[in-house]
């Protein structure tokens, strides 16, 4: 079981209040701490690292990357809740980088920059 996803990011609260505020994902209060904010996504869990922790985890050599260096997805219910959730994305500062389409593998996607510019999709398989 995949139990968390870790993101580096220059602003934990806003960049957390993101998805929380798009997704509906709960924050872990418990574990909260200057430097940590994470969500339950009810079956694996979000955590948003402050650039502190590259020296914590000893990645001090790392802190600094460029590009897409991963690709959250999101599934949901249906095409209807892609097509109602990516414009809420949008509202709350993500940037759209293709619309809502169907793939060649079928599934009813659109991908999409969080505030970050971290890349993630919000898909259904059909």
């Amino acid at each position: 079981m995949l139990s968390y996803v870790n993101i580096f990011a220059k602003d934990v609260v806003a960049l957390s209040s993101f998805y929380r505020d798009v997704f509906g994902f709960e924050e872990i209060a418990e574990i909260r701490s200057p430097i940590f904010v994470g969500l339950s996504t009810g079956k694996s869990n979000l955590g948003f690292n402050a650039q502190d922790a590259y020296g914590l985890l000893k990645l001090a050599d790392y802190a600094n990357p460029t590009g897409v260096k991963f690709l959250l997805n999101f599934d949901v219910e249906s095409m209807e809740e892609v097509d109602r959730l990516t414009p809420i994305a949008v509202s709350r500062g993500a940037r759209l980088i293709k619309e809502p389409y169907r793939t060649y593998y079928n599934w009813y996607q659109s991908v999409l920059l969080d505030p970050e510019e971290n890349v993630f999709r919000i898909n259904t398989v059909l």
